[in-house]
């Protein structure tokens, strides 16, 4: 039995800098990998996925989780328990970190390999801090460094497909990006309900609370409440998770 650990990643910022002709976005972004992470048990002598953990529901059992995918990408078989930590749907790579950890625990494949598992895979596969540009394939590490940051995340994920959606027909009818992150109005265009927790968090911790990619979670920087792991808030919207972590320099486990 192997223990794979599969850290979350952090996008602090996100330029989508062009569309291609195949319909992929050109982006530019920093990442960093995070203390938060999934946690991986591969039995070599097992077959299937098993899942558990408080976000154990989101993960897909017909097949087409990321887990199995990537067992299939690199010709492998395996029984693997994860254990969900990262919430699915939440802009913070869960589902590209534990594929990357199966592709490391198999001895690594190239960026345009990991690619076709997700835009976020190339990253998850090394982690640690880089800027990420293409369509996820160019990693240039940054350096390392410790940062500590609280993470937000509401009862509700976000479909990263319906955000990029959202921004090309904004981009069509004449819409600029405003903040760094260039998916921010065009997720909460796909989900009202964003814009009015986004709204609350910055009204009681400042205009710095940013989305984490496509969302649907937030983070700022620092530590804001109480010093403890997680907790959850009453929002407009239902509960929101909070979530103190750091950024892991170091890169991706083995």
């Amino acid at each position: 039995m192997t223990t794979l650990v599969a850290p979350a990643k952090l996008t602090w910022f996100l330029e989508v800098t062009g569309r291609r002709e195949d319909g992929y976005h050109e982006l530019r972004s920093e990442m960093s990998s995070l203390e938060l992470a999934d946690v991986l048990e591969v039995d070599e002598n097992g077959e299937g996925l098993s899942v558990a953990g408080p976000y154990a529901a989101g993960v897909p059992r017909d097949g087409s989780d990321l887990v199995t995918r990537a067992l299939a990408l690199v010709a492998r078989r395996a029984g693997v328990h994860l254990v969900k930590s990262i919430p699915v749907g939440g802009g913070l790579g869960g589902g590209s970190a534990d594929a990357a950890a199966i592709l490391r625990w198999a001895g690594g494949v190239s960026p345009e390999v990991a690619l076709q598992l997700g835009g976020d895979v190339p990253f998850c596969q090394v982690g640690g801090h880089a800027l990420v540009e293409g369509v996820g394939e160019r990693v240039s590490p940054l350096p390392g460094d410790v940062r500590p940051v609280t993470v937000m995340w509401p009862n509700f994920p976000l479909n990263t497909g319906a955000c990029y959606r959202a921004y090309d027909e904004m981009i069509e009818s004449g819409w600029r990006p405003r903040r760094e992150n260039h998916l921010e109005e065009p997720a909460v265009r796909v989900e009202p309900r964003l814009g009015r927790v986004l709204a609350w968090l910055r009204s009681e911790w400042g205009h710095e609370v940013s989305l984490a990619g496509s969302g649907s979670s937030m983070f700022v920087a620092g530590h804001v409440g109480s010093p403890r792991d997680t907790w959850d808030v009453e929002g407009p919207e239902g509960p929101v998770r909070f979530c103190q972590t750091t950024t892991a320099p170091r890169g991706a486990p083995e």
